[in-house]
């Protein structure tokens, strides 16, 4: 098998982090040079599995699919919204419509002009219960009528119109006058915007060989000598409605190994291996939009108590804990925010509860655990699959706990859903990648009393954090709005139902002649590979 001519790419990303250590236009080192047209571009990914599911609903590839689709908007590399099916768009006077002007002219990779028509059905498939995407909600949430399209007591959402063939309008819930909470939600990859009439003959088969109005078109799947499928080949559209790429050829799967990038076969791949550091590759570093929490159930004895949830956070060292599971290309960054700090607003918070194992102690002592008075088993859950690194934490965790007189008991789950009955004290481990950027959305989708998150790991219930969450939704001002989520991850701060752990930083590996590689503000899987040339390297 040649992997210089025949196999994969791409890598990266997990869901939504964020790299800004590098420079915004890594890899060009001259800016006198000029990009040269041309060439394939492989890239590792850092799973170590392929499936073939490319549906922008599902979340599966974001990296691919934000190359063969398009929104509405996107985010530049500083979290500003621009135009981009959308040539402009403007709000009402109470905030609760926003209307969208389309490009004219953009045309699918089949031929056939984009309108307003498969915007409306692109956002309403995502809200289709057969369509099954994780995130359907963010949108029943916000656009009047979502709800009533999903039940099926409606054959179409009454917030989302066709005023004209270019103009598209969503009529929301609340109003949002200064907020970005609506674009920012248009601007993710779910989002992007499929041709009607394909979905509609071809189903599920549309995925087979999806087609969108992106600046690269799905080409091929890549096979191994057994026929199976390890990855995708995608080739530039030179009908691309903005800046056309410079790469003829695309490819992406998890297959690759350090022996082809040290072959120069591969151009990206993760920085897995201290091979890598003599190879004379560039390395970019950065952290994500994500947080590791250590869930504890708020309603079941004895982590129903605050000081005993008290005990636990200053029982753990996150940076041994945060250590043991780091690797080459992944660190973990220990952190003590509720919020991702690398929002905009948002700031690194001191530690409250730092480690502190006499504390620890003490305040176990006081509610009453002692040698001869145990402290309950807790039972952890890991995420599957079972693997080193989650044996890695589990044993680090219990390491720590048990100069405490706790013991752990660790089991995996595959979905949070095994867990909702449990009746045992327990922890669980997860971790939080933003859907977008936007405070909300961790603190909606993990912290709110109505959060399926909440409800089956936490069992927290505290109105003053619902009723500031309620006041986001209709805060007019965007300062005032950033200001409401400070008080609320001051509060969990005081309550502690869970204890922030670390976030992650990635590290990846480029060959020197790859130029023009800038990094996205959500991370590797919103670059753009059309920005992206080879130097001095055959096609």
């Amino acid at each position: 098998m040649s992997f210089k001519k025949k196999f994969l790419l791409f890598p990266f990303i997990i869901g939504g982090l964020v790299l800004l250590a590098a420079p915004p236009n890594f890899g060009l080192k001259n800016s006198q040079e000029t990009p040269r047209s041309g060439g394939t571009l492989r890239i590792k990914a850092f799973e170590n599995t392929f499936t073939t599911d490319l549906d922008p609903a599902s979340g599966a590839w974001v990296f691919i699919t934000e190359q063969i689709f398009d929104g509405l908007v996107r985010l530049d590399y500083n979290l500003d919204i621009v135009p981009w099916l959308a040539e402009y768009w403007k709000s009402s006077e109470d905030g609760k419509k926003y209307t969208f002007y389309l490009r004219r002219g953009v045309r699918f990779h089949h031929g056939r002009e984009l309108t307003s028509q498969d915007v409306k059905f692109s956002l309403e498939r995502l809200i289709r219960k057969e369509t099954n995407s994780p995130y359907s909600e963010l949108l029943m949430s916000k656009v009047a009528g979502a709800d009533e399209f999903r039940e099926g007591k409606a054959d179409e959402v009454s917030g989302f119109r066709v005023p004209g063939k270019y103009i598209f309008e969503i009529q929301w819930k609340n109003p949002y006058l200064s907020a970005l909470y609506p674009l920012y939600l248009l601007s993710m990859g779910f989002c992007e915007i499929l041709p009607e009439d394909l979905v509609k003959t071809q189903g599920r088969n549309f995925f087979w060989k999806p087609v969108g109005s992106g600046a690269f078109k799905f080409e091929s799947w890549l096979r191994s000598p057994r026929l199976e499928i390890v990855g995708v080949r995608m080739e530039r559209n030179s009908d691309y409605f903005s800046k056309k790429a410079y790469l003829d050829f695309l490819e992406f799967s998890p297959f690759f190994t350090v022996d082809n990038f040290m072959a120069n076969e591969l151009d990206v791949i993760p920085f897995s291996s201290n091979r890598l550091a003599a190879s004379g590759c560039q390395v970019l570093e950065g952290s994500p939009f994500n947080i590791s929490y250590l869930m504890m159930n708020c309603r079941i004895p004895p982590l129903d108590r605050l000081p005993v949830r008290k005990a636990l956070a200053f029982g753990i060292d996150k940076e041994k804990l945060a250590k043991a599971i780091s690797e080459n290309e992944i660190v973990r960054r220990v952190t003590n925010n509720y919020i991702p700090p690398r929002l905009p607003g948002f700031f690194p918070l001191d530690e409250a509860q730092g480690y502190d194992l006499d504390k620890a102690r003490r305040i176990l002592e006081e509610q009453g655990f002692s040698p001869e008075r145990r402290f309950p088993e807790l039972t952890l859950f890991l995420p599957s699959p079972r693997n080193d690194l989650h044996l890695n934490f589990a044993r680090e965790l219990g390491n720590q706990l048990e100069p405490l007189g706790i013991s752990l008991d660790v089991r995996y789950y595959k979905s949070l859903e095994e867990i909702k009955d449990f009746q045992k004290p327990f922890l669980v481990q997860l971790t939080w990648a933003m859907d977008f950027p936007d405070a909300e959305n961790v603190i909606r989708g993990v912290f709110s009393s109505s959060s399926t998150v909440n409800r089956i790991c936490l069992g927290y219930d505290n109105p003053g954090l619902d009723g500031l969450l309620a006041a986001s939704d209709v805060e007019r001002s965007r300062v005032r709005r950033i200001d409401l989520f400070r008080k609320i991850e001051k509060i969990l701060g005081e309550d502690l139902p869970a204890i922030p752990l670390y976030s992650d930083e990635e590290r990846m590996a480029v060959q020197p002649y790859v130029r023009g590689v800038k990094i996205p503000a959500l991370g590797f899987q919103y670059m753009e590979a059309k920005d992206i040339w080879l130097m001095n390297r055959e096609p």
